[in-house]
């Protein structure tokens, strides 16, 4: 048996690297010869089930706004690369577990290798710097650079990255994902046929505010203008626009690119809310107050975001469409 770090409910584990619903990876084969790099977080390469997996600890609270020791960043990893693949755009498989560190049992996440058959993953930074001509660099954030390099880049094609850009932002405001840089993102180059995919999406454990501990829980729960502060206000998209963090709500809701509108038009038919609250139901080591803390929020950014900007884009065309056909 073992408890959480979190002072969750006691979940049953095993004690090997095994088929379990909550496997405890303790005991996994590690693999030589992998690394990852990002800043959220140790990771080590495991062998699960005779797959490869990147096993990503929880970074620590500490320094943070938190009164957490760890954030509840593979909790939010989970859920959120889950939903990513329920609305049809593929993400990493994850699995939620266990892993025993200097005696304490640590919530990780188990996320699937997807470059385990020897393709190469060129991150969106990577791909910028092969635009040359650009006045930003790798790391750059401005929306009008990263379409510009969407629409210069050479790996994919423009117009089928285009409509993934806009499609995971549109899930990214949903789940109220703050951390979308150009090193979460990006393309798989496979050097057998010597061309690039899209990859599957990964890094989403800064999704449904993974810094909230138990008193902000509580906070957003019983208190509308809290809710609220964390729905209109903040979190803010990586992505910038005149040197300002994009806000969710007032660029959705000014319908003002319509490559976007496009994607909330493609997207929302895919948004089964229902479908993804039974799926939060199911996570494990979740207590009470965090469950019903992650179905309200993700509920409420649905109602409040979502719904209200399609139904601004739909007026719109329905306002727009009896003047196409004078």
């Amino acid at each position: 048996m073992a408890r959480s770090h979190m002072n969750m409910p006691i979940i049953c584990v095993r004690s090997f690297c095994g088929v379990n619903e909550v496997p405890d990876f303790t005991n996994c084969k590690r693999v030589p010869g992998r690394a990852y790099n990002g800043a959220n977080g140790k990771k080590i390469a495991i062998e699960h089930q005779g797959e490869q997996y990147m096993l990503k600890f929880p970074p620590s609270g500490q320094g943070k706004r938190t009164e957490l020791s760890y954030t509840n960043s593979c909790i939010s990893e989970h859920i959120a690369s889950t939903i990513f693949n329920m609305v049809g755009i593929p993400a990493q498989e994850t699995i939620l577990g266990t892993y025993d560190v200097g005696g304490k049992t640590k919530i990780v996440c188990a996320c699937k290798d997807f470059t385990a058959d020897g393709s190469k993953l060129f991150d969106f930074c990577s791909i910028k710097n092969t635009v040359i001509d650009s006045e930003y660099g790798g790391t750059g954030t401005e929306l009008e650079d990263i379409l510009d390099t969407i629409e210069k880049q050479q790996y994919v094609n423009p117009v089928e990255v285009l409509q993934h850009f806009w499609n995971v932002f549109v899930v990214d405001a949903l789940l109220g994902n703050f951390d979308r840089h150009n090193g979460n993102w990006g393309f798989l180059y496979h050097d057998d046929t010597q061309t690039a995919t899209l990859a599957p999406i990964y890094d989403c454990g800064s999704c449904l505010l993974p810094q909230a501990d138990a008193q902000v829980m509580r906070a957003v729960l019983s208190n509308q203008d809290e809710l609220n502060a964390r729905i209109y206000r903040f979190p803010t998209s990586a992505i910038k626009q005149n040197d300002r963090k994009i806000n969710y709500y007032d660029f959705l809701m000014a319908t003002g690119n319509k490559d976007c509108n496009a994607a909330v038009m493609r997207m929302m038919p895919r948004f089964h809310l229902d479908k993804m609250l039974a799926f939060i139901r199911e996570v494990p080591f979740l207590d009470e107050l965090q469950r019903q803390f992650y179905q309200t929020y993700l509920s409420a950014r649905m109602e409040r975001i979502m719904v209200p900007v399609h139904r601004r884009i739909m007026e719109q065309q329905q306002h727009l469409s009896p003047r196409l056909h004078m």
